[in-house]
C-alpha cells in the first residue's frame, strides 16, 4: 500500500510523466501503476460516499460502502472504455505525436490524478456525513468533489497536450538557415560592417497550440457526457433514506435531471 501512495505523490508532482517524454510522444509510466493508483483512490472515496447508507435511519446497511469500493473506480474505467474510440480518432485526426497506448497511458494520468483527488475529499465526504440526514445535500456535496476534481484532472491534461503539440524550436529556425539565406541576399563587400538581418531580431513566434485546444475540448464534452451518463447508470452511490439496498437502479432519467431534482429538493427543504 505504501508503493501506491508514494507512486500517487510522483504522480501529483509531475515526476511519472515528464514534459520532454510527452514532447517526443512517449510515456514510459506502466499503465499498470496507473489502474492501481486510481483503483486505490476510487476505493477510498467510495467508503466515504457510502457512509450515509451504513448511517441512514431506515433500511442501514453496509452493503453500499463495499459496493462502491468497485463501483467508483469502475465508473471511470468504463467510461474511458466507451470513450477512448472516439478520443484516439479526434487526437489522431488533429496530427498528435501520441499514438495508441500513449494516447490511452495519458488519459489514464487524468483518471489517476482525478481518483487520487476524490480521495483526499474521503475525510471530508466523512465529515459532513456524520454532521448531517440530508440525502439531497449529500448527492450535491459528491457532485462538487467530482467535479472539482474533474477540473484539475482536465487543467494537467490540458497541459500535457500542450507539450504533446509543442513544435520543437529547430523547426522554426529552418525557415531561415544561412544557406537559404546565403542563396537569395545580396553579397556584401569585404570590408563592409555586418548588418543584421530584420528577420533575425524578430521574436521566435509561439508555437500553435491549435492542436492541442481542438482536442482538449472534444475530449473533454465527450468525456464528461458519457460520464455524467454513466454515473447514473451506475447509482445508487450514497442511498437515499427509505430505499433498501440495490447494486443497481431501474434505468430512468438522467444525470442532469437527477442534479436538478436534488437542487429543488435541498432548497425546498431549507
Amino acid at each position: 500500500m505504501m508503493n501506491v501512495w508514494r507512486a500517487a505523490d510522483e504522480l501529483l508532482r509531475g515526476r511519472l510523466v515528464s514534459t520532454e517524454q510527452l514532447r517526443a510522444g512517449r510515456l514510459e509510466v506502466r499503465g499498470a501503476t496507473l489502474v492501481t493508483i486510481g483503483a486505490v483512490g476510487g476505493a477510498v472515496y467510495g467508503v466515504a460516499m457510502g457512509m450515509f447508507a451504513a448511517l441512514r435511519p431506515q433500511h442501514a446497511t453496509a452493503l453500499q460502502m463495499l459496493a462502491n469500493m468497485a463501483k467508483v473506480p469502475l465508473l471511470f474505467l468504463l467510461t474511458l472504455i466507451v470513450a477512448f474510440p472516439s478520443l484516439y480518432t479526434f487526437s489522431a485526426l488533429s496530427g498528435s505525436k501520441l499514438h495508441f497506448v500513449e494516447t490511452l497511458k495519458l488519459l489514464l494520468v487524468a483518471i489517476a490524478v482525478n481518483l487520487v483527488l476524490l480521495a483526499s475529499f474521503a475525510p471530508v465526504t466523512a465529515f459532513f456525513t456524520l454532521s448531517t440526514t440530508s440525502y439531497s445535500f449529500m448527492v450535491l456535496l459528491n457532485t462538487a468533489f467530482f467535479a472539482l476534481s474533474g477540473a484539475v484532472s482536465l487543467g494537467v491534461l490540458s497541459r500535457a497536450l500542450r507539450a504533446v503539440f509543442e513544435q520543437p524550436a529547430e523547426s522554426t529556425a529552418s525557415a531561415a538557415s544561412p544557406s537559404v539565406a546565403s542563396s537569395v541576399a545580396p553579397s556584401a563587400p569585404p570590408n563592409a560592417a555586418p548588418v543584421a538581418s530584420p528577420r533575425s531580431e524578430q521574436p521566435a513566434k509561439k508555437p500553435s497550440d491549435t492542436g492541442s485546444r481542438r482536442v482538449f475540448r472534444a475530449w473533454l464534452v465527450i468525456y464528461a457526457l458519457v460520464g455524467s451518463q454513466m454515473a447514473w447508470i451506475l447509482r445508487p452511490f450514497i442511498g437515499a433514506d427509505g430505499l433498501e439496498f440495490a447494486l443497481f437502479r431501474p434505468r430512468e432519467g438522467s444525470f442532469f435531471r437527477g442534479v436538478i431534482d436534488a437542487i429543488a429538493r435541498f432548497f425546498g427543504s431549507a
